[in-house]
């Protein structure tokens, strides 16, 4: 069974091997994903979720396959380059300049615009988040966990991303800052925005999401519609581990 793409293509993996040295985590992955639209990236540890993202912006350069963008090859692209392309990237864990206020961290996400284009656009991202508008002159340091993340997510906006690629943004949040993030990245997609995530709390990553993209050792095991495997009594298996194995009536190549 085919997975059905109801929209333009966006992100296309095509057969992408890529790892570290001589260690292949990904092997031979092909995907896409929805312009407009977020996905979500499933599997158990070391499946390839978080190298997917990083192959994508050029941290990793595929040993084989092609990645594209809108139809165009944007394989072993470096970051800078992929920037330039719309791409952006908020990794795992806190990237912030700790020591500097939330206005100083902004301005230094918007360094590729020059400043006359960064000052020009950071009102319109402090207008999504009032909490930092109104801690603008704060050291970035003394900001909650979920404020940080709001900053991280904020300063990669200020670059008007087409595709905004985000790994593990719940980490160390509570459940309501999550629900805040979650329902942004909604409102993102929502303007166009096409959002590739990988995300630790499943079931409500999944009610927020479109498309739902199980991997297992580096290898597409199942792509279907979020709402659909959200409805799944075997869910648990696609992202506690445990040798999932795809019936062959879902394993789907889109």
């Amino acid at each position: 069974m085919g997975y059905e793409m109801t929209s333009d293509v966006c992100i296309e993996f095509d057969n992408v091997v890529a790892g570290y040295k001589d260690f292949m985590i990904l092997n031979n992955l092909s995907f896409k994903v929805a312009k407009g639209s977020i996905s979500l990236l499933l599997g158990p540890n070391g499946a390839g979720k978080s190298t997917v993202l990083k192959t994508l912006f050029g941290l990793l350069k595929p040993r084989q396959g092609r990645i594209l963008l809108d139809g165009h090859d944007i394989s072993g692209f470096a970051p800078k380059a992929l920037l330039a392309q719309g791409i952006a990237f908020v990794p795992q864990g806190r990237n912030l300049f700790g020591q500097l206020s939330v206005f100083q961290n902004l301005e230094l996400g918007g360094i590729t615009l020059g400043t006359k284009v960064t000052h020009e656009r950071i009102p319109e991202v402090l207008d999504l988040f009032p909490r930092l508008k109104e801690r603008l002159h704060s050291q970035a340091s003394a900001l909650s966990g979920g404020e940080q993340k709001q900053l991280e997510v904020g300063r990669a906006l200020l670059l008007r991303p087409t595709v905004l690629l985000i790994d593990e943004p719940s980490i160390g949040l509570s459940p309501l800052v999550v629900q805040d993030v979650f329902k942004l990245l909604r409102k993102l997609a929502e303007q166009g925005t096409t959002v590739l995530m990988v995300e630790q709390n499943v079931k409500s990553a999944l009610k927020m999401a479109d498309d739902a993209i199980a991997l297992e050792s580096g290898q597409l095991v199942l792509h279907k519609k979020a709402s659909e495997l959200l409805a799944d009594p075997n869910i648990e298996r696609l992202f506690l581990g445990g040798g999932h194995v795809a019936p062959a009536t879902e394993k789907t190549v889109p």
